[in-house]
């Protein structure tokens, strides 16, 4: 079994996506094409979304995806953060494909009380 598959199995055991979304993950995965250019080869690149309760620090999601399922990602990740409207998604899948990494999205929301952040490592 891929690292990538039993990632997502693990994300919908701990309740992070739903069996759906799950589904939803592999078919991604499956689709993927076999060619698609790895930038760091040999090791896995991961998207990493954090919201934070500012007042708490406690992590409120905390959800670690694979770079090769990004788009699958963000299209779901949109779904759930609606909030998330005036970012340009585009952009940050062809930066994330393009090979950044490092934190490329810090946004603090004062009315909700969270801190969200959105990484690759």
């Amino acid at each position: 079994m891929s690292e990538e598959r039993a990632r997502i199995l693990q994300m919908v055991s701990e309740g992070q996506v739903s069996a759906e979304q799950g589904v939803e993950l592999i078919a991604a995965l499956r689709s993927a094409s076999p060619h698609t250019p790895q930038v760091n080869e040999g090791q896995a690149r991961w998207l990493r979304v954090r919201v934070t309760d500012r007042e708490t620090g406690r992590s409120r999601v905390n959800v670690n995806l694979p770079v090769s399922l990004v788009k699958v990602g963000i299209k779901l990740g949109a779904r759930f953060a609606p909030e998330g409207e005036g970012l340009d998604w585009d952009e940050l899948v062809a930066a994330i494909e393009e090979g950044a990494s490092g934190k490329l999205v810090h946004v603090e929301d004062s009315e909700g009380g969270e801190t969200v952040e959105v990484y690759v490592e």
